[in-house]
């Protein structure tokens, strides 16, 4: 008897089931205001340098900040301006600008006495509160990069402290690490203070919404678990992100808004005394009376009878292989095990790198900075309603081989439309970025059902932690748009194209029972990788808690 047969008697949609489902999807809703508040935390609003309150003629003044061509269009330059005390000397002399002076033949010097921002779209951001503009400039993309290798940092070790400390405290303690963090970059007095607390915000980022889906994957099951793994966790993050513009709307600076995403996190606290720990897991450790007891909780909450014994039989019951710890290293061990782990990391790294890429671009289509973050976020509520039809009648191998395949295509081909059909290059990137994020979500789910219990959350976080680096080279693929328009779109549909072969040689999940053991997940049928010659009859499954 494995552990969906042993907690049957439960049904999947009961009191319990709905509780841990619905407390466990409000518990991602912070990672969506997170993921993309950067989007308004570190824009750039317009600028230019700072005119001292000098003796200066009307006409001077106007004209003291040079005009610059930018895509096209005249704008004030944002950087320098004509040199003070020369135009200080022309205007009481009475020159005329344009008139008398040709502007052009004027010296230029930097903003000795700092910008003025415009304050049309925002109040005030990262950028203008620390001038991280000009000279500085290259700091506003960096404060993004250091989010993203806190994510990636976050992803590696939550994983491992998951399955070896358990599901709930991991949760919990990632959630604290987001809400106390974002409230304590309200306070930061330098750039340097504020992306330190950035990066220890970054580790709690992705770090929860891994330990909530673990958590909740392994609690549900059947029909309910995957529809918790596809629809449930990722419409909690839409709904995350579609909050954030509003909330972004109406509170125009930096700090008023870091605390409107921070604070409300609080009421989260409670859900303590309420979400249990993962049977599976407590299992996994051989504390079968901890296990029993929730799941007798359960019953009561559901009305139904419980069995005497209830886990007796289980194959996750206490055995002294169970008490082995697993680590990032037992990913690589095995040969099936080390293919399937590098297979997930590339396909993943693809998903992620597109994923983003494709959000941030798309972000650009509105000159309206919350309407543009908005479209991005309604794109992914159809794209998540389709992961989880694809997940409950669909192969999973077909499905993620499907999506990179379709997500790829409209990328090929935006370059070959003439610039006058920018509204279809527009619909083409809105489909592939559907695509890409069905995917995406496809992922998650996939990768919790191919790994047993003992490394399920260590696999989550180590293809999580990859997936990661896909992000962090977002803005340096974007900007390759500066060698070739089209070279970002080329890159990405090639990447896919070669992930899309590679996850031919995954293992099938599709309504098989979650692998309690290493030698379950060696049982898993897949086609065999022509790269890999190595016997795979030879290595040992009877063993599963000596290194293999």
């Amino acid at each position: 008897m494995d552990y969906a047969d042993a907690v049957a008697f439960l049904g999947q949609w009961g009191c319990f089931q709905q509780t841990i489902f619905f407390l466990l999807c409000a518990s991602i809703m912070p990672n969506g205001f997170g993921a993309f508040s950067l989007v308004f935390l570190a824009d750039t609003p317009s600028h230019h340098c700072v005119v001292p309150d000098i003796n200066l003629t009307e006409d001077w003044r106007e004209n003291i900040i040079p005009i610059t061509v930018v895509n096209g269009k005249q704008e004030l330059s944002s950087c320098s301006r004509y040199r003070l005390d020369v135009v200080r000397n022309l205007s009481a002399q009475g020159y005329i600008p344009r008139k008398d002076i040709n502007l052009t033949d004027l010296e230029q010097e930097g903003c000795m006495d700092g910008w003025s921002y415009s304050k049309d779209v925002y109040q005030s951001t990262v950028v203008s509160q620390f001038d991280l503009v000009c000279s500085e400039q290259w700091k506003q993309p960096f404060t993004s990069t250091v989010f993203f290798v806190g994510v990636l940092f976050g992803s590696f070790f939550s994983g491992s402290l998951s399955d070896r400390y358990g599901r709930k405290p991991i949760l919990f303690a990632t959630m604290a690490t987001q809400t106390i963090f974002t409230f304590a970059q309200v306070f930061s007095k330098s750039w340097i203070v504020f992306v330190i607390l950035l990066f220890i915000n970054g580790l709690g980022q992705i770090s929860n919404y891994v330990a909530a889906l673990v958590l909740g994957a392994e609690v549900l099951t059947g029909n309910m678990r995957v529809l918790y793994s596809s629809l449930g966790t990722n419409l909690g993050f839409a709904i995350g992100y579609m909050i954030l513009p509003l909330f972004a709307y109406f509170l125009r600076d930096w700090k008023s808004l870091l605390l409107a995403l921070s604070v409300p996190c609080l009421i989260y606290t409670p859900l303590w005394w309420v979400l249990p720990e993962s049977p599976r897991w407590l299992l996994s450790q051989g504390r079968v009376e901890e296990a029993d007891a929730i799941v007798r909780k359960a019953a009561k909450w559901n009305k139904v009878q419980a069995p005497r014994v209830i886990f007796e039989d289980c194959s996750i019951k206490k055995t002294k292989t169970q008490k082995k710890q697993y680590t990032v290293l037992d990913l690589f061990r095995h040969n099936s095990i080390r293919s399937t782990t590098l297979l997930l990391c590339l396909v993943f790294f693809t998903l992620t790198a597109a994923y983003y890429s494709l959000s941030y671009n798309t972000s650009q289509l509105h000159a309206d900075p919350y309407i543009s973050c908005f479209i991005s976020a309604v794109v992914e509520v159809p794209a998540y309603f389709s992961s989880w039809i694809a997940l409950r009648y669909l192969p999973r191998r077909l499905s993620v081989i499907g999506t990179l395949i379709l997500g790829a295509i409209p990328l090929f081909l935006i370059q070959l439309l003439p610039e006058y059909l920018s509204s279809l290059s527009l619909v083409l990137e809105m489909v592939s970025k559907y695509t890409i994020t069905t995917g995406f979500s496809l992922m998650f789910a996939y990768t919790t059902e191919l790994y047993p219990t003992v490394l399920r959350n260590t696999a989550t976080g180590m293809t999580t932690t990859v997936s990661r680096m896909g992000s962090c080279i977002t803005p340096f693929l974007l900007s390759l748009s500066a060698y070739f328009k089209y070279l970002p779109y080329i890159t990405l549909g090639t990447l896919c194209v070669v992930s899309a072969f590679a996850a031919l040689f995954l293992p099938e999940s599709f309504k098989r029972p979650l692998p309690e053991t290493i030698q379950q997940m060696h049982e898993r049928e897949r086609l065999k990788c022509p790269c890999i010659t190595r016997d795979e009859t030879s290595a040992p499954v009877e063993l599963p808690d000596s290194p293999v």
